[in-house]
């Protein structure tokens, strides 16, 4: 395992490599119910009147501290020796091709996923977020070219409906979570369907995986803004989004339960570099106290305004390489 550079264990074996996003988004050139689905209410007001600009054109100050806010990301992560790789810039002519839609390179763990030693592009819902992947699939060439590993991507979407009633497939990694061979996929109407569900389990069943569809609470908008998996055994999770109660398989596992107003300032939405170490914002004192008790340590940083984009440490991360020795 040590000579290949591609390979996802479980949501919290030790991260040795990741992709980190970028710091770039357009609003749609009209908000629109599509839009006010992953923006908080405090940012849709705060960006009020940047219709179609790159946030960066509209509010320089604030591109500045969402920047600086990665940048102190980075060094807790560099800290832990993990090698960090960057999806390359949105060009002049993507930014004017999105110029309606909007655009984003912002979140990394949407656009695809790494399920054991498989690269997985996943298929976006909302529209501006319908080619995040294109500034970060050099990672994806370059990574399985150079390492033993599948790469493939999910089949191409019918968007032909309105939102809600799209077909898809759909299917992203925000709604994905890795425990071993267990995969659980979140499905709330926002984004990854059944569909998308449908197509993962037929695919993974022949390297021996179980994929488990979680329907979630309409006001979620991914899994992982629901529930964390920690370390074995311990998990953070807002029971009440889960429309059918946690998996199975989770039921047992200590947990620490936040309320859904909480979930959706993304207070599950952490970082575990291992079993031992959680990266959370500053505002979540209260979960690090708890997690503290349980023997994890906690490392804060300020992820304020990323938050008010609608996604956290575990939005901004995809892992390449998570494994036991």
């Amino acid at each position: 395992m040590k000579s290949n550079q591609i390979f996802v264990e479980s949501e919290f074996a030790p991260l040795k490599r990741v992709v980190l996003a970028q710091s770039q988004f357009s609003l749609p050139a009209r908000i629109n119910k599509e839009t006010e689905q992953f923006l908080t209410e405090d940012s849709v007001k705060a960006l009020e009147g940047a219709e179609g600009k790159d946030i960066a054109d509209a509010f320089p100050a604030l591109q500045n501290k969402w920047e600086a806010e990665k940048e102190n990301f980075e060094k807790i992560l560099q800290k832990y020796k993990v090698e960090i790789l960057r999806p390359r810039l949105l060009t002049k002519e993507e930014k004017v091709e999105g110029k309606e839609d909007g655009y984003s390179n912002f979140f990394a763990r949407d656009p695809f996923f790494v399920i054991g030693q498989m690269i997985i592009e996943g298929s976006m819902k909302l529209g501006h977020r319908k080619k995040e992947v294109m500034p970060i699939r050099h990672i994806l060439e370059q990574e399985s070219e150079k390492n033993k590993c599948l790469y493939l991507s999910v089949p191409q979407a019918d968007r032909s409906s309105d939102f809600f009633n799209m077909k898809g497939p759909f299917l992203e990694g925000g709604d994905v979570l890795v425990l071993n061979k267990e995969i659980f996929v979140g499905t709330s109407g926002l984004a990854s369907n059944h569909e998308g569900i449908f197509w993962l389990r037929n695919f993974l069943s022949n390297f021996g995986y179980t994929v488990t569809e979680v329907p979630l609470h309409p006001n979620i908008l991914h899994l992982d803004c629901a529930l964390s998996l920690v370390k074995d055994g311990l998990m953070i999770v807002c029971e009440e989004a889960f429309l059918k109660g946690v998996p199975e398989i989770l039921k047992n596992w200590d947990k620490i339960s936040v309320s859904l107003e909480d979930a959706q300032k993304l207070i599950t939405n952490g970082l575990p570099i291992n079993e031992d170490v959680y990266v959370t914002d500053m505002e979540f004192q209260s979960i690090g106290e708890q997690l503290t008790k349980k023997g994890v340590m906690v490392e804060y940083t300020d992820y304020r305004i990323s938050r008010g984009f609608g996604g956290s440490f575990r939005c901004t991360t995809q892992p390449l390489l998570r494994f036991n020795e």
